[in-house]
């Protein structure tokens, strides 16, 4: 859980720019037309919010994003772990859970530590998202979860669930998959 966390966090930390960008771009066609600032691309949105806004407004939104990768990395690394553990032992995937070369027990185990992980990093992108498309109306992370709650109710905190679990469970499924039998190859262990 350690190594997910800390390396959800310095990744997000890193890339907190580009996502600004990202959301910037994509909320800038829902603007009355006067009001568009129309980026022509990534790279122009990130140097004009620096030149525009100054260098720190890049990291506009980066507690909530570097909260919500360290949470989402933590939950699908720990929770992955244990729930192989677990399946391992029900000799519903061969002796051990190694049937098929261990691939349908992993299966299972990061779909099910991805969709854990996502409900628990949900809320965190609600407001990365609302903080980095318009900062002005919160004045931190805490005053826009509790607007949130406050103004739409504490299901909005979960809204785009659907679509982000069906984002990030291939993306997990296929990569703790990877880094498990690259691991088994490279040093012999098992990596989760």
């Amino acid at each position: 859980m350690l190594m997910g966390l800390t390396s959800g966090g310095i990744g997000s930390f890193i890339g907190t720019p580009s996502e600004l960008a990202l959301v910037r771009m994509s909320n800038d066609k829902k603007l009355p037309v006067d009001q568009r600032r129309n980026y022509k691309g990534v790279g122009n949105c990130i140097a004009r919010i620096a030149k525009e806004e100054g260098a720190p407004a890049l990291f506009t939104g980066a507690p909530a994003t570097v909260l919500r990768a360290c949470l989402l990395s933590a939950c699908a690394m720990g929770i992955t772990s244990e729930i192989k553990m677990r399946l391992s032992t029900t000799g519903y995937f061969g002796e051990g859970g190694k049937a098929f070369g261990g691939v349908p027990m992993l299966f299972c185990a990061t779909l099910v530590s991805s969709f854990c992980a996502n409900t628990v990093a949900n809320p965190f992108d609600v407001v990365k998202s609302r903080m980095q498309s318009s900062a002005a109306e919160y004045g931190s992370m805490v005053d826009c979860f509790v607007k949130t709650v406050a103004d739409e109710g504490v299901l909005k905190l979960w809204s785009g669930f659907v679509p982000a679990f069906l984002k990030l469970a291939p993306y997990t499924v296929i990569s703790l998959l990877l880094t498990d039998h690259i691991t088994k190859i490279i040093t012999g262990k098992e990596a989760l």
